[in-house]
C-alpha cells in the first residue's frame, strides 16, 4: 500500500501542471462568459429602454429576465468543460506513452521499482480518476463564484436567480458529469472506470507486441464491448424479452465487473510476463 501511494503521488505531481492549466482556462473562460453575456444583455436593455424609450416592464416582458442557464449553455461555459474532457481522454494515453517515449525511457525505471508491477497500473488508473474528480469538484466550486459575479453584473429586476442545484438539474447534458443520484454516480463513473481499464489493457497489448499488439488491442476492446452488450443481445434476439428490466440491469453490472476484473488480470500478466527490462 505504501509503494502504491508513493506511485500515486508521483504520477499526480507529473500531471499537476496540466491540471492547473486546464482549471485556469476553465475558470477564466467561464467568468469571461458571465461578464460578456451579462454586458451584452445590459447593452440591449439600455438601448431599448433609454434610446428607444421602451418602458422597463415592457422590455422584460418582451426579452425576459436573464438567468445563469444562458451563460451555462454558451460556448464560454461548455467549451472549457469539453476541453477538460478531451484533456482527460488524451492523458489516458499520455500517462503510459510518455514513459516509453520520454527522456531515458522512464518506464524501465518504474518497472524496476521494488513493488509489484500491477501497482503501476493501479497508480495510473487512480490518477485518471483523481483528474476527473478534481475537474468535477472544482467546477462545483466555480459555480457559486460565477453566479455571484452574475448577480454583481446584473440588476435584480433583469435577472432570474438560480442556485447551483437548480442549474445542474436544468442541464441534462451535464448529467453524466454531475449525476443526480448516488446510483447514477456509481453507474456513470463505474462505466468510465471500465472504459479506462480496457484502454489501459489495449495500450499494454500494443506495447507488448508492437504492430501485432495494435490488432490485439483492437480485438480486446471489441471483445469487451461484445461481453458488455451480450445480455442485451440475448434479451432481444435469442430469449425474446425473457429478462425483467431489473434483471437485465444487474446482468449489465455483472458484465462490467467481469470486464474490469479481466482487464486487471490481463494487464498484470502483460506487465509481469511480456514487458521486460
Amino acid at each position: 500500500m505504501k509503494n502504491y501511494l508513493k506511485l500515486v503521488n508521483f504520477e499526480f505531481n507529473r500531471l499537476a501542471k496540466l491540471f492547473a492549466v486546464l482549471l485556469g482556462i476553465t475558470f477564466l473562460a467561464q467568468i469571461g462568459g458571465v461578464i460578456v453575456l451579462s454586458k451584452k444583455y445590459l447593452n440591449v436593455a439600455n438601448e431599448r429602454i433609454y434610446e428607444d424609450m421602451i418602458p422597463k416592464a415592457q422590455f422584460i416582458a418582451e426579452f425576459g429576465q436573464m438567468n445563469f442557464l444562458q451563460v451555462a449553455r454558451s460556448a464560454f461555459f461548455m467549451g472549457p468543460i469539453a476541453l477538460c474532457i478531451a484533456g482527460v481522454a488524451f492523458y489516458i494515453f499520455l500517462i503510459w506513452y510518455r514513459d516509453w517515449f520520454g527522456k531515458n525511457t522512464f518506464i524501465y525505471r518504474l518497472l524496476m521499482l521494488p513493488t509489484t508491477r500491477l501497482n503501476i497500473f493501479y497508480a495510473k488508473l487512480t490518477n485518471i480518476l483523481l483528474l476527473t474528480f478534481g475537474f468535477v469538484a472544482f467546477q462545483i466550486i466555480f459555480l457559486p463564484i460565477e453566479t455571484t459575479v452574475f448577480k454583481w453584473m446584473m440588476p435584480s429586476e433583469f435577472r432570474n436567480d438560480m442556485n447551483v442545484i437548480e442549474i445542474l438539474q436544468s442541464m441534462p447534458e451535464l448529467s453524466i458529469i454531475f449525476p443526480n443520484s448516488f446510483l447514477e454516480f456509481i453507474l456513470y463513473y463505474g462505466a468510465g472506470l471500465m472504459v479506462v481499464s480496457v484502454l489501459f489493457t489495449a495500450i499494454l497489448l500494443e506495447r507488448s507486441f508492437k504492430w501485432k499488439g495494435i490488432f490485439a488491442g483492437i480485438i480486446y476492446s471489441l471483445v469487451a464491448v461484445a461481453v458488455l452488450i451480450s445480455p442485451v443481445l440475448l434479451h432481444e434476439f435469442v430469449l425474446n424479452g425473457f429478462f425483467y428490466p431489473i434483471e437485465l440491469f444487474l446482468l449489465e453490472i455483472v458484465m462490467g465487473l467481469i470486464i474490469i476484473a479481466g482487464s486487471i488480470w490481463m494487464s498484470a500478466f502483460l506487465l509481469k510476463k511480456k514487458i521486460t527490462v
